[in-house]
């Protein structure tokens, strides 16, 4: 909480103005009784007309001041609330950005989205709330009190213990609420998560006709969600009505010992009058108490949620490391394991030279994909270096590691050709050009409407598989890598195109080392060296004509995609 509450400090001397103002605010608003009470038992009784009509004249003058500072008070709490929120909205995400694939697995992405969305405008309601009525109300309570209890303390005696009462009944509700209100809120990510995987996989949804199976998914999801809000809302509606009998018992309390005082002769009718409109005053006021601690409730546990990310550490430092490699590329006894139970890769050792090409070949789940990660520091190798650059790329920046990758599913911005290929890098239209030549993408991007200014749908739904494919290979290239990673760039190509495409990059892409996942031994048989992976080992590595000689497994892959055992 206090991370999040430190982003008020910047702001400290416009929260401090507001304060100034709604201070000024509730103290006009106190006076406003006594004026009342000195016209009831002054100036009626002595029939001063003069006198009412200044002290109604001065009442309407405190009232409309009132109005304006807590309007002008209000406009201003709102102003900082969302420069304070558009600010932690910005850190949250960028602090999002720099998160690890580990621990963007741990969080999730629907958490984060959550996050991002409903826990940053709790604490933008919180902020508010509590700059509008965390100053006025609480300053409304304490002022009436002194005032009641120098007018008189026996009534005031009595609205202090229903005061008293009252924030009580208020701060056990809260301390109730607070934490239904954060698993409300974990509920909540579960149905946004929902959400997203049926938004991006609408067509297989459709296609394997599974809408009733994910609209009961989402009918159990959201039905836990709604319980855990209404639990929580359950609880914090106890607030309103608790405070409301009590206020309104000391209410009567009030009139009734006032009557009785009065009729003796023991106070002026007047005060009755006065301490009414006190009494009414209090009973607003703690009812914004409640409607704010409602608000807190909700915003502190989302500023925690919030807090768990802006505090999360830096899990891939850079480490310096005096180690040096002639390899371009490579690993030297590398493992690592996604949950830290069973190793998902296993001794994977291997070099490459500058500009060679390495084939990675082997059946699904085989690791292929976490090697490429590994080369690409998504994740960092539980034991073993691996090698970039000829350095340990713990100790290469992010910025030196001159990667171009294309990976199996990639997302297509809802944006031009050109902006999908360039990916906010404002490359030349130039080369992105030549980078879709080379990608074999050039030939369709023409033929659309606009050419490289034709917008695509959402995820590309306007383009064909193979058409993504080209443009995702086409982004990749834009960049000039220097290491070209193509995970399974060719599986929705045919193979003239995707020989096309090999060919393309030797010819112009001089001096980038290539790596290629691939299922079809066509695309890796002019590899230098090609590894050949089975449950996360490395079974078999070397040339094409090497491995038909001495790997059983891939010698059966190559035949079966020949032909000669069909």
């Amino acid at each position: 909480m206090g991370t999040v509450l430190g982003y008020l400090w910047p702001h400290g001397r416009r929260v401090a103005c507001g304060v100034t103002v709604k201070f000024t605010a509730a103290l006009l608003e106190l006076v406003l009784p006594l004026l009342l009470e000195r016209i009831v038992d002054v100036s009626v009784p002595a029939g001063d007309l003069a006198a009412i009509w200044l002290c109604g004249g001065l009442m309407a003058a405190l009232a409309f001041g009132a109005a304006f500072c807590n309007i002008t008070a209000n406009r201003m709490a709102a102003r900082v609330s969302m420069e304070v929120t558009r600010t932690l909205r910005g850190d949250l995400y960028s602090r999002t950005q720099r998160l690890s694939c580990a621990q963007m697995d741990r969080f999730s992405t629907s958490s984060l989205v959550s996050r991002l969305t409903n826990d940053t405008y709790n604490v933008h309601q919180m902020f508010d709330k509590v700059q509008r009525g965390g100053i006025r109300a609480p300053m409304l309570v304490l002022g009436g009190l002194v005032l009641t209890f120098l007018l008189e303390p026996a009534l005031a005696a009595v609205q202090l213990a229903v005061s008293l009462l009252t924030f009580l009944t208020i701060w056990q509700v809260t301390r109730r609420g607070i934490p239904r209100y954060a698993a409300a809120q974990a509920a909540g990510d579960t149905v946004v998560r929902i959400i997203r995987e049926n938004a991006s996989g609408v067509r297989v949804v459709k296609a394997l006709a599974c809408q009733g199976r994910e609209r009961q998914r989402f009918d159990e999801a959201n039905e836990t969600s709604r319980r855990a809000e209404e639990t929580a809302g359950c609880v914090m509606a106890a607030a309103n009505p608790l405070t409301d009998l009590l206020l309104n018992t000391g209410l009567v309390l009030v009139v009734l010992a006032g009557a009785l005082r009065v009729n003796a002769g023991q106070m002026p009718p007047g005060q009755i009058v006065a301490f009414l409109s006190y009494f009414t005053l209090i009973q607003t006021a703690t009812l914004g108490i409640a409607k704010v601690f409602i608000r807190i409730s909700k915003g502190a546990a989302s500023a925690r949620r919030i807090e768990e990310i802006l505090l999360e550490p830096e899990d891939q430092p850079l480490r310096p490391s005096e180690a040096v490699s002639e390899a371009e590329l490579g690993m030297d006894g590398v493992s690592f394991s996604y949950l830290g139970v069973e190793r998902d890769l296993a001794d994977v050792s291997f070099t490459l030279r500058k500009g060679e090409t390495l084939g990675i070949l082997g059946p699904t789940g085989s690791g292929k994909s976490t090697l490429a990660a590994l080369l690409m520091r998504l994740y960092d190798a539980g034991e073993g270096i691996v090698w970039v650059g000829g350095r340990d790329v713990s100790s290469v920046p992010g910025e030196e590691r001159r990667f171009g990758v294309v990976f199996q599913n990639e997302a297509l911005l809802n944006d031009s050709v050109y902006e999908n290929i360039s990916f906010l890098r404002n490359i030349p239209r130039e080369d992105v050009i030549a980078a879709a030549k080379t990608a074999q993408a050039w030939e369709f991007i023409e033929r659309l409407p606009e050419g490289l200014d034709s917008r695509l749908d959402i995820r590309g739904a306007n383009l064909s598989g193979g058409q993504r494919q080209r443009l995702l290979a086409a982004r990749a290239l834009a960049g000039r890598p220097s290491v070209l990673v193509l995970d399974s760039a060719d599986s929705a190509l045919d193979y003239a195109t995707a020989a096309a495409l090999r060919a393309a990059i030797r010819r112009d892409c001089p001096g980038v080392t290539l790596v290629v996942i691939s299922e079809r031994v066509a695309s890796l048989r002019s590899a230098d060296r090609i590894l050949v992976l089975e449950e996360g080992r490395v079974t078999a590595q070397g040339t094409h004509e090497e491995l038909l000689e001495h790997c059983v497994r891939y010698r059966r892959i190559a035949e079966l995609q020949r032909g000669v055992l069909l």
